[in-house]
């Protein structure tokens, strides 16, 4: 029944939508109700600084598969077109994902959720179940999803639907020989809020303070609507948080309910889960609502790179640990290369680099080794170097930059990029930056050289597309 040798684990990756690393009770907030990732990380173990490699969705989602930066992989922004049906473009059709790796070593493979990398309704190599949304997101009612092929509206509150579609996958993979990847792709807790998530959790927070999430002045960044008002703001920040948080404890329960299938399979030893989020969120942090594209230029803030992480198969990965080395979504194609122990060499034009090692418990992840790592980003123009207590924001070709003393600022309130005491930790760290990213990019897909603006990418870049494959930007204050 699919496998049940530990050595060989079948995988489960659970991916949540616009999830701060902030969001769960597991990491030290108190006001929201996350009992099944609480419980998933007491039997694994938690990474608190475990990085998306944009601050996006599907720049982050294609990452997170390839193992590539933006500027190799070539998805620079979310996909605001192309998503499905006869003008469908797959924006990874050139590109290996872990998963055709695990499909040459005999995994089965299944979707259920969003894809958002383009072409949403074709699964892509070794998939034998698809069940995908159209687009990137949208209502929680009447989903626009594909089942291997067909287009069909979803009636149910999506987050159950979609955890059902997993559990019939589950069962159904259980009766098999090979070992199963499953794709769990949430949409929540993604936008919309307000009337779209069952009272039973919405409930739970009605009388809730939020102090877990502060409301800033607003970000001076925010791009504006025609009339002023900022995009993506909330006029009623308090309904929103309501609905954040309730759609972010359906989710927590809809994962409960799979990993229970897991559990009356006996399939909870042999199975690697892991949990995460495309991207960060800020819900209010920094006086923005949204992401890396919260505002404009975009931002590199913690809130909005940090991702949850949890990873657990209890008897090989040990229990209750928590580990704060710096790691990103690059990391993990090799780590799931090395874990699930598949013929495949190491391709040098990738960052990551494997912590397979941390996973079992066989290395010290804040020893000597870790202690050096530094985690880097980029979202089009701007990319980031962040090392345990500085952080270096630089945006091309002329800023504005920024620089943050983590240790002694970890809210990153106070920008030292001009402060002359800091000079030469700036240069060291902008220093290191270009050399880094000059070893990795692909010239013909340089993020630093694109007109990237947070609005979106409606074409793959290809010579001749260079000013039409992004959407204009929205103006800022």
């Amino acid at each position: 029944m699919a496998s049940s040798d530990p050595g060989r684990p079948n995988v489960l990756l659970i991916l949540s939508d616009d999830q701060g690393h902030w969001a769960m009770g597991c990491a030290g907030n108190t006001e929201i109700r996350t009992p099944r990732l609480d419980a998933l990380a007491a039997r694994g173990i938690r990474f608190s600084r475990f990085f998306c490699t944009s601050p996006v969705c599907s720049p982050a989602r294609a990452s997170l598969f390839t193992g590539e930066l933006p500027s190799q992989h070539g998805v620079h922004d979310w996909l605001s077109y192309h998503h499905a049906g006869r003008t469908g473009i797959d924006f990874l059709a050139d590109r290996t994902l872990f998963t055709d790796l695990l499909a040459d070593a005999g995994y089965r493979l299944g979707l259920s959720g969003k894809w958002h990398l383009g072409a949403n309704d074709r699964p892509r190599k070794g998939f034998v179940h698809w069940y995908a949304h159209e687009s990137g997101g949208g209502p929680y009612h009447g989903a626009p999803m594909y089942r291997d092929g067909t287009r069909t509206q979803e009636p149910a509150y999506l987050t159950d639907a979609l955890a059902a579609d997993a559990e019939e996958f589950l069962t159904a993979e259980s009766a098999r020989p090979e070992p199963f990847h499953l794709s769990l792709h949430f949409t929540a807790p993604h936008k919309p809020w307000r009337g779209q998530h069952p009272s039973q959790y919405t409930e739970l927070y009605e009388d809730c303070a939020f102090d877990s999430c502060p409301q800033g002045a607003p970000h001076p960044w925010q791009p504006l609507s025609e009339d002023g008002s900022p995009v993506g703001g909330e006029s009623d920040t308090r309904q929103a948080l309501i609905g954040y948080f309730a759609a972010t404890t359906a989710m927590d329960a809809a994962i409960g309910r799979v990993l229970d299938r897991l559990d009356a399979l006996g399939l909870t030893e042999s199975t690697l889960v892991i949990f995460t989020s495309d991207n960060g969120f800020n819900a209010g942090h920094h006086g923005i609502w949204g992401k890396g594209n919260g505002t404009f230029p975009q931002n590199m803030y913690d809130s909005s790179v940090i991702v949850p992480c949890l990873i657990s198969q209890p008897g090989r990965i040990p229990a209750g640990r928590h580990c704060d080395a710096l790691l990103s979504q690059y990391d993990v194609l090799p780590t799931l290369v090395e874990h699930l122990g598949l013929d495949h060499r190491h391709d040098p034009r990738l960052p990551g680099r494997s912590f397979a090692d941390i996973l079992t418990g066989t290395a010290n992840a804040v020893g000597p080794e870790r202690e050096r790592v530094v985690v880097y980003d980029e979202y089009g123009p701007v990319r980031m170097i962040r090392t345990r207590d500085w952080k270096y924001v630089h945006r091309y070709p002329h800023g504005p930059h920024e620089l943050y003393d983590l240790a002694a600022d970890p809210g990153e309130q106070h920008n030292l990029v001009d402060a002359p005491r800091h000079t030469a930790t700036r240069t060291d760290l902008a220093t290191r930056l270009d050399t880094w990213f000059a070893t990795y990019v692909d010239p013909s897909l340089d993020g630093a050289r694109l007109p990237v603006t947070g609005s979106g990418q409606r074409t793959p870049v290809t010579p001749g597309t260079l000013t039409t494959a992004f959407e204009p930007p929205v103006p800022s204050n």
